[in-house]
């Protein structure tokens, strides 16, 4: 069972690895052992994950979900298969860490009188200068 907050845990089962091989480097072993991790979490599925958790994960992951929500992820940084396993056990659990946590709300705010002022003036100032650059055509 891997914990991820107080409400969502996601047990083991949920989590479906194939190991593949790697690109990059990887020494005599590059051809012969599969060392990166492809990980797959049905996350649409998932009984723990609340439908709004589940909006703001989709919004989150983009391409890593696909259409039918379930998350692919592959991680291959490391040459070995068990710190690449870490690697992206630890990938899925912040995506689903990031997606609990609900957004702040914009609060409305209106610009104060002394600002207000502030810009006007800087605008006259601005037209004032550029009224100073242009040539004085005169017909004498």
């Amino acid at each position: 069972m891997i914990k991820i907050t107080n409400s969502i845990s996601v047990h083991e089962d949920e989590i479906e690895e194939h190991f593949i091989r790697s690109p990059g480097p990887g020494g005599q072993n590059v051809n012969k052992v599969e060392t990166a991790v492809q990980i797959r979490f049905d996350a649409a599925n998932c009984p723990t994950i609340k439908t709004e958790v589940f909006d703001r994960l989709k919004k989150i992951s983009g391409h890593r979900m696909t259409a039918g929500g379930l998350i692919v992820i592959t991680a291959n940084r490391f040459r070995s298969q068990l710190r690449n396993r870490e690697d992206a056990r630890a990938r899925l659990v912040d995506l689903i860490r990031q997606a609990a946590v609900p957004p702040k709300m914009r609060r409305a705010t209106k610009p104060s009188r002394n600002a207000k002022a502030k810009r006007v003036e800087s605008k006259k100032k601005r037209g004032v200068q550029k009224k100073q650059r242009q040539k004085k055509i005169s017909f004498d």
